[in-house]
């Protein structure tokens, strides 16, 4: 306990409990960069993480000011928040973690992690700061996001450079259609609406991602209703359960995300399967589920991944789209473990 009989924040076992250098090693060999400052922005504590982060040996920075290790365009904003921090208790930032760039040694930015805390010291204002580089992790974010946005345009052209020759395909065999009754005209036409159906999904996967737009109160078995009648559902049929109430979605996204869920059923459990939408018991949500063979065991993990199908017929696409619009809602998207049939459950 400490001098207010609140507990320490940690647990240690009795034996090391008076060895003051079980904490100085353990201080000592963090991965992580440890600085403590003073109210006047001074550093009376670094760790060796530091070095290795900012390449600034510990002894080096002691008496030194904060403002060193900060890149000059922001040490203006760094005062002003401590200032404010002091006067007030203002916080500008997150003392729960926040990314913000620090200056290395040889005078490049390191982009670190930095959780905060105030604590006092013998009538000390003393604050400290636990680092972690994160300059890799922001460098690949920043490559994904680059090649995301030269898949989305890659994908915006290829379809409008696809879509107009098999518009042209489409038109000529309907009318070859009209006046012959060859079967492979059929085939044909497969073919042509696979191809129609690969573009339409690829560009839904590229161009929203995981991104919503406006959302609003919606009633999800009416939305399911729509849904289904923007589907090729053969002799399939659909079940609403009564008890749906309200969801806050983005009406368009939920109308593609049900659209999916059916088009999987369909094809999966048969023409003449039954899927049924209804609210989660116990939480808030909702299911689709089939009574079609269901998914393997082996398959589950897998199952909404880009690209995978166990049907010679699937795109792949599907529920990675569906996994996509749940994630950009905040929803949490599962398999139910169960034999017999599909059930997808979404937690709201």
């Amino acid at each position: 306990m400490d001098e207010r009989g609140d507990p320490p924040g940690y647990a240690l076992d009795p034996t090391i409990a008076n060895r003051g250098d079980f904490f100085q090693t353990l201080i000592a060999n963090s991965s992580d960069g440890i600085l403590t400052i003073t109210d006047e922005s001074t550093i009376v504590f670094a760790n060796a993480g530091i070095e290795r982060i900012l390449g600034w040996h510990p002894e080096e920075l002691i008496g030194t000011s904060k403002l060193e290790l900060i890149p000059s365009r922001l040490r203006a904003d760094h005062e002003v928040g401590l200032e404010r921090y002091l006067g007030g208790g203002d916080r500008n930032i997150d003392w729960d973690g926040v990314e913000l760039p620090a200056l290395h040694r040889d005078g490049h930015e390191v982009v670190v992690s930095v959780t905060l805390c105030e604590h006092d010291l013998d009538g000390r204002r003393l604050f400290s700061g636990i680092f972690r580089d994160v300059t890799e992790r922001e460098e690949r974010k920043r490559e994904l996001e680059t090649q995301n946005e030269r898949l989305a345009q890659f994908a915006s052209v290829l379809s409008h450079d696809l879509r107009n020759p098999l518009n042209v395909a489409q038109a000529y065999t309907d009318q070859l259609a009209a006046r012959t009754t060859h079967e492979e005209l059929g085939e044909i036409t497969f073919a042509l609406e696979r191809m129609g159906t690969l573009i339409d999904e690829l560009l839904a996967l590229t161009q929203q991602g995981e991104t919503i737009g406006a959302v609003e109160s919606v009633f999800p078995g009416v939305v399911a209703l729509e849904s289904w009648e923007w589907v090729d559902t053969a002799d399939a049929q659909l079940v609403i359960d009564d008890d749906l109430g309200t969801i806050t979605a983005d009406r368009t996204r939920f109308h593609e995300l049900f659209e999916n869920l059916f088009r999987n059923a369909i094809e999966h459990g048969g023409p003449d399967v039954t899927v049924t939408v209804g609210a989660l018991a116990g939480e808030d949500g909702f299911f689709v589920a089939d009574d079609g063979r269901g998914v393997a065991r082996e398959d589950r993990t897998a199952i909404f991944e880009q690209g995978y199908t166990t049907s010679p017929d699937g795109t792949g696409l599907g529920l990675a789209i569906v996994d996509r619009i749940a994630d950009a809602h905040g929803w949490t998207v599962r398999l139910a473990d169960r034999d017999g049939g599909a059930r997808f459950e979404f937690v709201v």
